[in-house]
């Protein structure tokens, strides 16, 4: 996927999501599945997962080389990075440290909530939109449960991630009705 539609699929699935938790009421927002999350906590774990993904995106180029060295492969597809992440997930890996979001969020902080995730996104585009095709397949980052992936994998994690949570909310309601 080249690095325009990769852009418009980070915005559209951020919109959707953003789009999606902004109409429910405070009893939706609150329900959470047992052993789930609340939307208002998968919206924090979205924010701390896109923010250290952001701060990457805006060092320079050497700093990422020197920190986490370069790719020594090809970048996956999305549709193979997203395999990627499903496997791991079914084979128990999770949010863990500081990507889990407290166990407890007020319904009042949604629209704090839902302004820092579309600002980080917003972010998150423009620094990608800096970047050459070629330096999105040689520059890496560590991911948690994916190891060192591309910046371009990188992108392709953080798009799927809020169409994955998109649907985990949207089973959590399913459960409330």
């Amino acid at each position: 996927m080249e690095k325009e539609a990769m852009i418009a699929l980070l915005q559209q699935n951020y919109a959707q999501l953003i789009e999606q938790v902004s109409q429910l009421n405070d009893r939706a927002l609150l329900h959470a599945p047992s052993e789930k999350w609340n939307a208002l906590q998968q919206v924090d774990h979205l924010i701390k997962s896109v923010a250290p993904v952001n701060m990457a995106f805006g060092l320079p180029a050497f700093i990422l080389s020197w920190r986490f060295g370069l790719a020594n492969r090809p970048s996956r597809t999305y549709d193979a990075l997203v395999d990627r992440y499903h496997i791991k997930l079914q084979a128990g890996g999770r949010a863990s440290g500081p990507f889990v979001p407290p166990p407890v969020i007020a319904a009042t902080e949604k629209e704090k909530l839902l302004q820092q995730l579309d600002k980080l996104t917003s972010q998150l585009v423009r620094r990608t939109n800096k970047y050459k095709e070629f330096a999105l397949d040689k520059y890496i980052l560590p991911h948690p449960l994916l190891g060192m992936i591309t910046l371009r994998e990188m992108i392709y994690f953080t798009a799927y991630h809020a169409s994955h949570h998109g649907k985990s909310i949207q089973h959590g309601l399913i459960s409330l009705a």
